[in-house]
């Protein structure tokens, strides 16, 4: 029951958002094994002077904290972050120093919707 939260200075529409959330789930699906039905995705939109990054160039800056079932492999945890910077890269000029990834895992039973709560990863 992941929660994908993107900050970002890029000035997306709708539409766009909605696009880019659709995607970030499908590469989530793809490389965590896992179904898109529980993925939640957020696109918050911030003034340039609200993200900073110590090596950033010039150019939109893209954060992602992505908060997901503890038991990944890191091999799958990296393979996400680089696709989802991949294509933050390819479809909005992002430059690739101005990407972070940072992922805080979390206990099964921590994540949870009205209709069911979370459970251990049994994957690797």
């Amino acid at each position: 029951m992941p929660l994908l939260q993107f900050d970002t200075t890029l000035s997306l529409s709708g539409t766009e958002k909605t696009e880019f959330a659709d995607r970030v789930t499908g590469l989530y699906t793809d490389e965590m094994e896992t179904t898109a039905g529980h993925v939640a995705v957020t696109v918050r939109g911030h003034d340039e002077s609200a993200l900073h990054l110590g090596r950033a160039v010039d150019g939109p800056r893209l954060f992602l904290d992505a908060e997901i079932r503890r038991g990944r492999s890191f091999e799958r945890k990296r393979a996400f972050a680089l696709a989802v910077m991949e294509h933050a890269r390819d479809r909005f000029d992002v430059p690739d120093e101005n990407m972070k990834v940072v992922f805080t895992e979390h206990h099964g039973d921590a994540m949870m919707g009205v209709d069911r709560v979370g459970g251990e990863w049994g994957g690797e």
